[in-house]
This record gives structure tokens, C-alpha cells and sequence, in this order.
């Protein structure tokens, strides 16, 4: 019964729905916190001497909702390649380290001779040195 659920475990896509879990939940509000609190103020003051809005303009001068902001798409991109290189070095790379050993252990050595044929290689043996004598 073990066996089977850890063969279950070690299934390709039963790791994919892992990571992409993972992926949604677990890692997304420390990054948030992290590209939001630390990372976006960085981008913000390039924006220059507006500080508040950011990086990005308004496209109507005098109109806050057509405000283009930059800075969140940047925000954004590294929110998310922060969170894929966690997932990756973390989870995926593991898993593939675990499988390849796996693999490694199911293919066959090299075939031993059998029962027969290390008779036969002991009778002929015997004769060549009853030959001999």
C-alpha cells in the first residue's frame, strides 16, 4: 500500500499540480510583501520628482485613472520570476534529481548466465581437461 502511494507521489503530474499549487499560494504573499514593500519604493524613485505616483504618466493631465503605471509591471515581473526561481531550484530540480537516480536503479545490469549454461561451460571444462590428461 506504501509503494503504491509513493509511486503515486513520484508521478510526473502529481509534482506539476504540486509546483503549480505552490506556485498560487504559498510563495506569492512573502514576494508581494517583498517586491511591494521594498522593491517597488526603488522603482517609484525613478520615476522621478512625483514620488507617489511612481514610474509612469497620466495620459490626460488631471486625471489619476488614466495614470500608466510602469512601476507595478515591473513590480509584477519580478514578483514572478522571483517566485519561479524558488519554485524551480526548489522543487522542480529536486524532483528530476530524485527520478533520474530512480531510473537509474530500474535498468537492467548485465545479464548473469544461467543455471544450464554454467553447466555446460563446467562439462566442457572437464572434457577439454580430460582431453589434455
Amino acid at each position: 500500500m506504501l509503494k503504491g502511494f509513493k509511486d503515486f507521489l513520484m508521478r510526473g503530474n502529481v509534482v506539476e499540480l504540486a509546483v503549480a499549487v505552490v506556485i498560487g499560494t504559498a510563495f506569492t504573499a512573502i514576494v508581494t510583501a517583498f517586491t511591494t514593500g521594498l522593491i517597488k519604493p526603488l522603482i517609484n524613485a525613478i520615476g522621478g520628482s512625483d514620488a507617489a505616483n511612481g514610474l509612469g504618466f497620466n495620459v490626460l493631465s488631471g486625471n489619476d485613472s488614466t495614470f500608466l503605471d510602469f512601476g507595478s509591471v515591473i513590480n509584477a515581473a519580478i514578483n514572478f520570476l522571483i517566485i519561479a526561481a524558488v519554485v524551480y531550484f526548489l522543487l522542480v530540480l529536486p524532483m528530476q534529481k530524485i527520478q533520474e537516480r530512480r531510473k537509474r536503479g530500474q535498468e537492467p545490469g548485465p545479464a548473469e548466465p544461467t543455471d544450464v549454461e554454467l553447466l555446460t561451460e563446467i562439462r566442457d571444462l572437464l572434457r577439454e581437461e580430460r582431453v589434455r590428461d
